[in-house]
């Protein structure tokens, strides 16, 4: 896939500016939900997610989760029973979540049709890159809003700026707080902090090498801007991204660019059909890199594409990349 096709499918370029809606769960299947529970505690709900505002009378019952981190969110606050269907994985999910995922119903290898999205029965969509709410694909949260369905982007793709652990907390607080269970939330949310903070005072103490996220690209390089999360694992895994100045969560930067500022590192991402191993070939083949220090030295690091996202496997991510950057300090 070329990386200008990849930057489409990861946010049509950043993210946010989606108009208002009052959304009160009008499908079928919430107003069951609503008429045989009565008032659930904690609702009526009102929340605004990426500038459309919803109000949720009573928990989803029909999620349709549509990329790989936020199936992985609504499993780890144990929604599986919640959810009616899946798409788009990047890798595999995580082996603790892989039981309750093979009992959700996979709608499409990739991003559903609208006829299939909507064959679900949903009464919650959820987006991890702002391209599930394409428009022209008859996905826009407009849309759904008009057939009665709620749905939530990540804020990855609608915050201002730089994207850290504040905007992980209010991304799995606000599910959490949706689907009526606040205090798994409030667990997930404290197990990923203890661990990110164990792993930055390992770290704090040593030089931060300069690193290159190479995601995909040929004729550029497709990398990790500085208003992502990935930007942030980075930093906490105690390293510096080259092209953290570029105001995109991912971005396409010339070759030249990565020569002149030479990292030391480059972090792979993992993911789809070209292995690190091709990836990692690609640069070392190149000569216009070969000085550049990181490919001179061989000095290649790994993460699969799903960890840096904003998601639960945010904690992973900064673990295992400081174990690779510092591994004197693990």
């Amino acid at each position: 896939m070329s990386s200008y096709a990849r930057a489409l499918l990861r946010a049509f370029l950043p993210v946010p500016l989606l108009i208002p809606l009052a959304a009160c769960g009008g499908s079928p299947a919430a107003q069951d939900a609503k008429a045989g529970a009565g008032a659930a505690p904690g609702f009526p709900y009102t929340v605004t997610n990426c500038g459309v505002t919803s109000t949720y009378q009573a928990p989803p019952q029909r999620a349709v989760a549509m990329n790989q981190h936020a199936t992985e969110i609504l499993l780890a606050l144990g929604l599986e029973e919640k959810t009616v269907g899946t798409a788009y994985l990047d890798d595999s999910v995580l082996p603790a979540y892989r039981p309750a995922y093979d009992k959700i119903k996979v709608l499409a290898k990739e991003y559903p049709a609208k006829e299939i999205l909507l064959g679900a029965n949903p009464d919650f969509v959820y987006g991890g890159y702002s391209s599930a709410f394409d428009k022209a694909q008859g996905r826009d949260r407009e849309g759904l809003a008009k057939s009665g369905i709620n749905s939530r982007l990540s804020v990855e793709y609608c915050t201002q700026g730089k994207v850290g652990l504040d905007q992980l907390r209010t991304e799995i607080t606000e599910v959490a707080r949706t689907f009526g269970v606040p205090e798994r939330g409030e667990r997930l949310i404290a197990e990923e902090q203890r661990r990110i903070e164990a792993v930055s005072a390992r770290v704090k103490d040593k030089a931060k090498p300069a690193v290159f996220v190479y995601d995909s690209g040929e004729a550029s390089a497709f990398t990790s801007g500085g208003n992502g999360i990935g930007n942030e694992i980075v930093s906490l895994a105690g390293g510096t991204n080259v092209f953290a100045d570029l105001a995109d969560t991912f971005g396409d930067v010339s070759w030249e660019k990565v020569i002149e500022r030479k990292p030391e590192v480059v972090l792979i991402y993992d993911y789809g059909g070209t292995t690190v191993e091709a990836k990692k070939q690609r640069l070392l083949n190149d000569p216009a890199l070969a000085q550049v220090p990181a490919i001179k030295n061989r000095r290649f690091v790994v993460l699969p594409l799903s960890s840096a996202v904003l998601g639960v496997r945010v904690a992973d991510a900064v673990e295992s990349l400081g174990g690779q950057l510092h591994p004197d300090a693990a």
